[in-house]
């Protein structure tokens, strides 16, 4: 069945213009058109559409009035505004609302393009899992999107019970958390969040950074975390009695691991890869607990990670979703070495 599109603006010309446009879309919508509010919600209740494009200025009844009623009365259809309107509050007010894409009125044959892109994307989201905000897209798209436009704002993602919130300045990633982690370790657990809602919040000027990676860096750190997991999940047999299927499997398989100790509160630990844990755990208690008194008497914030570099072999420790871990790494990976893969070894972890 084809898809429907209803465009919604007062003028009548660019209404004209933007069907002939929406007519190279690859899915060959149904296009229809309104010059009114009232007329388009009248036809929205009269027939289902797929989606709705609509112009913010209109007289009477403008296009966030329209927006919240067709929010409300029929959240099956995606949503688009397309304006002039470059307007940070309208744009954070707009998306506030659930709506799936805010556009700037192509002037180009590129903008053309890739506004035709979005939409397709829009139009075949159905059988996809994405974020309720933006195309449908993964996370990853979406902090790419704001990234490459140079914006300032506040990305609110909820996933079930989760929330998390990544700060961007002036298209720069500075800061990242969620409900127990912040910083890089946050930003890596949000992108493994597959689907969600989408909430773009105004700017935070004076959020302190955190994250000084680029965003392009720490996008590939995820992806190539992601993929390594996948690929040992896929290697993984389904049954496993050697306890392959441990949380700390994926961990302890990460090229340069020795060994992987997880401290959960109280005594609880688990280990793989050493034969007596008992005593390795201990002192991985203790040295945290140094390191944490030491920070607090510095005042120097959370505890980040710690790192022991030995003849023999290294060690890392860094608390994650309130769990503290110990990773013994081959004695020839440089620190630098060492803390990448940390990073990568943490968003493999299965809370």
């Amino acid at each position: 069945m084809r898809p429907k599109i209803l465009l919604l603006d007062d003028d009548k010309d660019l209404l004209e213009l933007y069907r002939e446009i929406l007519s190279q879309l690859p899915s060959h919508p149904e296009i229809f058109t309104s010059s009114t509010g009232a007329r388009a919600l009248a036809m929205l209740a009269a027939e289902p559409f797929t989606l709705l494009v609509s112009d913010l200025n209109m007289p009477k009844m403008d296009g966030l009035q329209v927006l919240s009623i067709v929010r409300k009365k029929f959240p099956e259809v995606r949503t688009v505004v397309l304006t002039s309107v470059l307007d940070e509050q309208f744009r954070s007010r707009v998306y506030g609302l659930g709506v799936d894409l805010f556009w700037q009125k192509p002037s180009s044959g590129e903008e053309i393009k890739q506004f035709l892109e979005c939409l397709e994307s829009l139009l075949g989201r159905e059988a996809q899992s994405g974020f309720r905000g933006v195309q449908s897209k993964s996370m990853v798209d979406i902090i790419q999107l704001e990234c490459i436009s140079q914006n300032s704002i506040v990305l609110k993602i909820t996933n079930g019970p989760l929330t998390g919130r990544i700060w961007i300045q002036g298209g720069e990633l500075i800061d990242a958390a969620t409900d127990e982690l912040s910083g890089e370790v946050a930003f890596h657990r949000i992108l493994s969040w597959k689907a969600g809602n989408f909430e773009s919040l105004p700017a935070e000027p004076g959020r302190e950074r955190t994250i000084f990676n680029s965003y392009q860096g720490l996008l590939l750190e995820t992806a190539q975390a992601q993929d390594e997991a996948h690929v040992r999940q896929a290697a993984s047999p389904a049954n496993a009695e050697d306890g392959s299927n441990s949380p700390l499997a994926p961990l302890a398989r990460f090229p340069g691991v020795e060994f992987v100790l997880a401290l959960k509160p109280g005594e609880a630990f688990d280990a793989r890869g050493l034969e007596n844990p008992q005593p390795v755990a201990a002192w991985g208690r203790q040295t945290l607990e140094q390191f944490r008194a030491l920070g607090e008497r510095l005042q120097a914030g959370p505890l980040q990670e710690v790192e022991g570099l030995g003849p023999q072999s290294n060690v890392a420790l860094a608390p994650h979703a309130n769990v503290d871990f110990c990773v013994g790494w081959q004695q020839d990976l440089s620190s630098s070495q060492i803390q990448d893969s940390m990073k990568k070894v943490l968003t493999l972890w299965v809370s």
